[in-house]
């Protein structure tokens, strides 16, 4: 059964275009991922469907009798109502009832809740009730009878999804809905969602998410809108077979116009309709260029040198004043190419950590010393104050219009802004033009431009799009200086970092792998007891990538040597691919290219070296 069919949609706002031309349906059960850049409409668009905004043009066909529920990303609730009140919020009957339950219960009406009882039954109202207690519970939220007006932002957002998970629909309409989630709760909504009967349409950056819950993707570029079959693994590959199709094209309509260019300027005479009709043709081929498929940009690192010294974190603890310490004995010695994700609950001094290392905050024991060469580049969470007048590339001309990085290569202003995705266009645009999103993203290209080599990113990817985060991600594998990021997004943090902080109950501790091997191992140790090391990278030319804990043919030196060769060779191998682009990036600086050939060289070599001897160890440990 159909549950909504757009037709030939258009939304535009002054004199920009959003999306033109769209078609669309949606189906019983199905669930759609929307992805796009920020600011493409994906929120007009969700908001379009679920019937709160106009259309220009076109028309929105709904199924009559099915319900469509919509979540947006910052969810109203009517003023003074407690939590539970606010999560049974609905003109359903059966949430009408409810509500007029539970006010009978909190002020001891014992009459009118014998009077309702009956009520309840016929309804079957108490498996909604319990439904939405479980929901709350599983979102974190325990105090039901707060009220909504004093709630966090998050807990406002938690508070939302409850109500939208509870409400009996067939359509199911969510704007970000992983956002202000950790990672428990993000697992347990993606099998909630992956197990519902309602169809689903939702705009996440979560890639994750994307892939365990969804069954069909829409992209929104460049004003269309494109369908594919399959989640966002099946995605990419689909979504690269249409650029390389759109690029052919490209390719024939450039051919086309070079010959019709060459006939224009050999000053044919236009006086028959035959010489008409192909100036008009040739026009018509021209006026196409600004609908030309997203050419791949070259990435530049803006990066400066660093030394010896970078970061010498010795038994660092800190504490605000008259409380307990959020983390203590933080210890570890910062390398050239460190790649270190900090995790933990909310509230466990993630961003804390991340002042203490830039020296924006003294920790209360212990030292840090940060080097003479260190230039922090720190992205955090609060947006600067922007001059609302300015253009895109003002503000990230402000630190100058060009750098040079540690290889003598020149950026500038505008080819940064081109690699993040601001087109030529978008580099004059205002910034109060600018979507949340987009505005993140200048500021993160305001804090490169100023060439730091150790950056500090606190949740980066909040309100990033997807292609944005593609983008960083390249940009991270190419960065020749040092990583310390927080982030609750488990496919960043597998692609960025081999080293984890983990912060937990007032401890630190680290942990030597990705993010998704953490969480392995953390679930083995929860149901067996016991901790699986897996060794890290996936293209070891060995049989088995497991190190049981049973050694049973190595000696203990041997033991130890593996356990080392597995902690460190991820780090070795991060290094070499960074020497790798370092070497293309030196060009003809010949001086320059010689010291990092030396350099790219004696890392190979070791590389090699410690990979063959992880085999051997390896096959000897079978």
């Amino acid at each position: 059964m159909n549950i909504v069919t757009a037709e030939n949609v258009k939304k535009s706002y002054g004199m920009r275009v959003l999306f033109d031309n769209v078609h669309f349906s949606i189906d019983v059960g199905q669930k759609i991922g929307l992805i796009g850049l920020n600011g493409a409409g994906k929120s007009t668009l969700l908001r379009i469907i679920a019937g709160q905004v106009e259309t220009d043009s076109g028309e929105i066909q709904y199924n009559q009798k099915a319900r469509i529920h919509f979540l947006p990303q910052e969810p109203e609730f009517v003023p003074g109502r407690t939590v539970l009140e606010s999560v049974l919020d609905g003109d359903l009957p059966v949430m009408a009832l409810l509500r007029s339950y539970e006010a009978a219960v909190q002020h001891n009406d014992n009459k009118a809740v014998a009077d309702l009882m009956e009520d309840m039954d016929r309804l079957q109202a108490w498996e909604l009730e319990q439904k939405a207690k479980i929901i709350l519970q599983q979102l974190g939220i325990d105090t039901l009878d707060q009220v909504v007006d004093t709630l966090s932002g998050g807990q406002r957002k938690r508070v939302g999804l409850a109500r939208a998970l509870i409400l009996p629909c067939d359509l199911l309409i969510m704007d970000e809905p992983t956002n202000h989630l950790d990672d428990t709760t993000i697992v347990w909504l993606e099998q909630y969602l992956h197990d519902s009967p309602s169809a689903l349409l939702l705009s996440t950056h979560d890639r994750y998410f994307l892939d365990q819950v969804i069954d069909s993707m829409l992209e929104l570029d460049r004003g269309k809108v494109y369908a594919y079959n399959g989640n966002y693994a099946q995605y990419l590959e689909l979504h690269q077979q249409r650029l390389e199709q759109e690029e052919a094209s490209e390719a024939k309509r450039r051919n086309l116009i070079r010959r019709e260019t060459a006939w224009i300027k050999r000053g044919a005479q236009a006086r028959s309709t035959k010489q008409k009709a192909r100036k008009e043709r040739y026009e018509q081929l021209c006026a196409m260029e600004s609908g030309k498929p997203t050419g791949t940009v070259e990435i530049l690192d803006t990066s400066t040198r660093l030394g010896k010294t970078i970061l010498d974190i010795d038994d660092v603890s800190f504490a605000y004043e008259k409380k307990e310490p959020l983390f203590r004995h933080v210890t570890y010695h910062v390398v050239k190419h460190d790649r270190i994700g900090i995790i933990g609950e909310n509230g466990a001094g993630k961003s804390t950590l991340l002042n203490v290392l830039a020296g924006q905050l003294s920790p209360t024991e212990g030292n840090l010393t940060i080097g003479q060469t260190v230039r922090f580049g720190f992205f955090t969470q609060q947006l600067p104050a922007f001059d609302e007048n300015q253009r895109v590339i003002e503000y990230v001309q402000e630190h100058g219009a060009y750098v040079t990085n540690q290889f003598g290569r020149t950026v500038s202003a505008s080819q940064l802004l081109e690699q993040f995705l601001f087109t030529e266009e978008m580099q004059w645009t205002y910034i109060y033009k600018l979507s949340g999103g987009e505005r993140r993203r200048l500021y993160l290209l305001r804090i490169l431009m100023e060439q730091p080599n150790v950056l500090l990113l606190d949740e980066p990817t909040n309100d990033l799009d997807i292609p944005t985060l593609i983008v960083l991600e390249q940009y991270l594998d190419t960065y020749q200086g040092v990583v310390l990021t927080v982030s609750h997004d488990r496919y960043f943090l597998d692609r960025v970092a081999d080293t984890l902080f983990i912060l937990e109950r007032g401890t630190w501790r680290r942990y030597y792998g990705d993010y998704s091997e953490y969480l392995l191992e953390k679930s083995v140790s929860h149901t067996e007891k016991s901790t699986i090391t897996y060794a890290a990278g996936e293209e070891k030319s060995c049989s088995s990538k497991i190190l049981h804990q049973e050694k049973k043919g190595l000696t203990f030196r041997e033991k130890e040597e593996l356990e080392t060769i597995t902690r460190e060779l991820p780090g070795y191998e991060k290094m070499l691919t960074g020497l790798n682009h370092a070497v293309a990036a030196a060009g003809s600086n010949y001086e320059q290219l010689e010291s990092v050939l030396k350099e790219q060289q004696d890392m190979q070599e070791k590389v090699e070296y410690m990979t063959a001897r992880w085999c051997e160890l390896e096959d000897k440990n079978q």
